[in-house]
């Protein structure tokens, strides 16, 4: 218990409180941030329950080995085993634990979360202004600078017009209007407007102005939060889209195939073409060649493409970490135990600072998987598992280490 509430707060200061921070120096009344924060626990209690088996775990068997007590429950009769029994039990409950807070209610607090906020947004636009960022909108992207209680500096959007026309609005400054309702409206001076023609690349046209109204419609802004992502879903319905995903995939790679095998069609028809036509003298062997060589060429890219979906990579992967995180309890209790064992002093600090410094080794291995499944075509499942599997292989060494000391 110890170790859950150390790892909880410890989640909770570094993600809430900023939260918090941000929102409340906006004058959001304060229960909406408290709700805010509480919608947010699933997602930190989630994490917490893995590590603090770990650290739990190290600390209690290092306090027991240091004191002596494992010596004797063994001369009490009482076999490693059996003491490792109620300890891997926890580890399953809390295993049991983080799942149904990661693949329940965090998708519940996440919708819950998305529907406070977009209720504020529409009493407080200006939440949606951060400072440095760049926002992505439906019909517009935004890039703002510093953002204070005055207003933004150095503005960019980029959009189109009525008439489709792409159009760069820059400006030096903008404030927020709350007069209006539905819309972030933005007051920008020193407008300088760059317009594209639709029909034309090269018709292009600008425009100065001192002032100009820009408003951004909050449906544009809430909209984001109707489609959660796959880390908002639970497995079921990830499981679903990714079924839907790999059959679009699949119809793809079938398209491909036909393209391919039609453009091998088409080379061999081609071929007794050109050989007619050279034999007749209608065209000269040099021309055939070139012709040929250029045939050749698409045949083989079409045979080359490969059809990939890289949003499908990421639901996988969101998909297997959904099980890897919650059950990770399981190895780091392997790990703990025999691990704990070798404590000779000092059970419970030293069962502390291995605890901290496996955690950290886990979530960077964990960063570093997910990273790789992303940037390339490596396995999801693997990229998620690997890090289990490492902690598990540790774990077990430490074991046999133990019992042929």
């Amino acid at each position: 218990m110890v170790s859950f509430l150390f790892f909880f707060f410890m989640f909770f200061i570094n993600q809430m409180l900023l939260l918090a921070e941000e929102i409340l120096a906006k004058k959001v009344p304060l229960v909406d941030v408290a709700l805010l924060i509480f919608y947010s626990l699933p997602a930190i209690m989630a994490l917490s329950f893995p590590f603090s088996s770990l650290v739990g775990s190290l600390m209690t068997v290092g306090k027991f080995t240091s004191s002596n007590e494992i010596i004797a429950f063994q001369a009490s009769g009482i076999s490693l085993k059996r003491i490792f029994i109620p300890v891997f039990i926890i580890g399953i409950v809390f295993s049991l634990f983080s799942f149904v807070m990661n693949d329940y209610y965090l998708p519940l607090g996440t919708m819950n979360f998305g529907r406070l906020y977009r209720k504020l947004l529409y009493s407080h636009p200006e939440l949606e202004m951060e400072s440095n960022s760049i926002k992505n909108y439906q019909e517009s992207i935004m890039a703002a600078g510093k953002v204070g209680p005055e207003g933004v500096e150095k503005l960019f959007i980029l959009d189109k017009e009525p008439e489709g026309n792409k159009r760069i609005i820059t400006a030096s400054e903008g404030r927020i209007d709350k007069t209006m309702e539905g819309v972030i409206g933005l007051i920008l001076k020193d407008v300088v407007v760059h317009s594209v023609s639709k029909k034309d690349a090269d018709r292009y046209s600008y425009t100065y102005a001192d002032s100009m109204e820009y408003n951004i419609l909050l449906k544009n802004i809430s909209s984001a939060f109707r489609n959660p992502g796959p880390r908002e879903m639970s497995s079921y319905d990830v499981y679903k889209e990714i079924e839907k995903k790999r059959q679009v995939l699949g119809n793809r790679r079938e398209d491909n195939i036909y393209k391919a095998e039609l453009s091998e069609f088409e080379y061999r028809h081609n071929y007794t073409s050109m050989v007619r036509q050279v034999y007749d003298g209608r065209i000269t062997l040099e021309n055939a060649k070139s012709t040929l060589d250029r045939l050749i060429s698409q045949t083989s890219t079409a045979r080359q493409r490969q059809v990939s979906d890289r949003s499908l990579q990421i639901y996988l992967i969101e998909f297997y970490k959904k099980f890897s995180i919650p059950f990770g309890c399981i190895p780091f209790i392997i790990f703990a135990f025999p691990v704990g064992l070798f404590t000779t002093r000092n059970g419970r600090s030293v069962g502390f600072g291995i605890g901290l410094f496996i955690s950290i080794f886990y979530w960077g291995m964990l960063v570093a998987g997910q990273t790789l499944g992303i940037r390339s075509e490596f396995s999801p499942f693997l990229s998620m598992w690997i890090p289990n599997m490492v902690i598990m292989v540790l774990g077990v060494a430490a074991a046999l280490v133990r019992v042929f000391r």
